[in-house]
């Protein structure tokens, strides 16, 4: 587990004058510390949904038929460094994606995704493209993967610098590319992704939580943005 160490304000005014009070490690940026949902809002809303989500435990939970929708930080990121906890209750299926845009009706029409899943219940499990840490039906993780039982808590990790990602699972780099490759771009024109313009061509958006109708819980969520100068 991550310590709990000084954040520093890197919010609009008005945001930052709701959040209780957050502690700064050097240019990590805290998310979620176990108690304020104040870098959130539901995607294409301006508030915290009313439903479905809850800060339970020092944790982040997604509730099963809760109806919640998913999660935006507030903030938008290029390039980062992003750290979490997650872990799922048996058969349950979320995600987190990135450099979400808001212009479309949902942000995997934007954002690739970070598969969050139990492979052992789940059907897309029995996919290595869709399984836990996947780059969401496209990259399957690598033979590093190290998945833990279904109530365990996972530590993940994605690095997306420029078009350079990495998808990482309890200490073990999984998936490693280019997003912008020729063989990248030719796995997404071959996907349900294919006519899906902005598909994981943003170079900023927002981090998103999915709620896809099964209990799910984050914790320790941090972010260390890396935009180049």
């Amino acid at each position: 587990m991550m310590p709990h160490l000084p954040i520093r304000w890197s919010f609009p005014l008005a945001v930052a004058a709701l959040l209780t009070p957050w502690v700064q490690a050097a240019d990590w940026i805290v998310l979620f510390d176990g108690s304020s949902t104040a870098a959130w809002r539901e995607y294409r809303k301006s508030e915290f949904p009313a439903k479905g989500w809850e800060v339970v435990d020092g944790t982040l939970h997604v509730k099963a038929g809760g109806g919640a929708g998913d999660l935006v930080t507030r903030q938008q990121f290029q390039d980062f460094d992003l750290e979490f906890e997650w872990k799922v209750s048996p058969g349950a299926n979320s995600g987190v994606m990135y450099r979400v845009s808001e212009t479309f009706e949902a942000p995997w029409h934007t954002g690739p995704e970070y598969q969050v899943l139990d492979d052992s219940k789940h059907a897309d499990g029995k996919n290595p493209k869709t399984s836990a840490s996947a780059l969401y039906a496209l990259v399957a993780s690598s033979s590093e993967k190290a998945l833990r039982p279904v109530g365990e808590w996972n530590s993940a990790r994605i690095v997306l610098r420029g078009t350079q990602l990495e998808h990482w699972l309890n200490g073990k780099k999984v998936v490693a590319l280019d997003l912008d490759s020729p063989e990248t771009r030719a796995l997404i024109g071959g996907s349900k992704f294919k006519d899906m313009a902005r598909f994981a061509r943003e170079t900023r958006g927002h981090i998103c939580l999915q709620d896809h109708g099964d209990d799910v819980w984050f914790r320790n969520i941090r972010i260390r943005p890396m935009d180049s100068k």
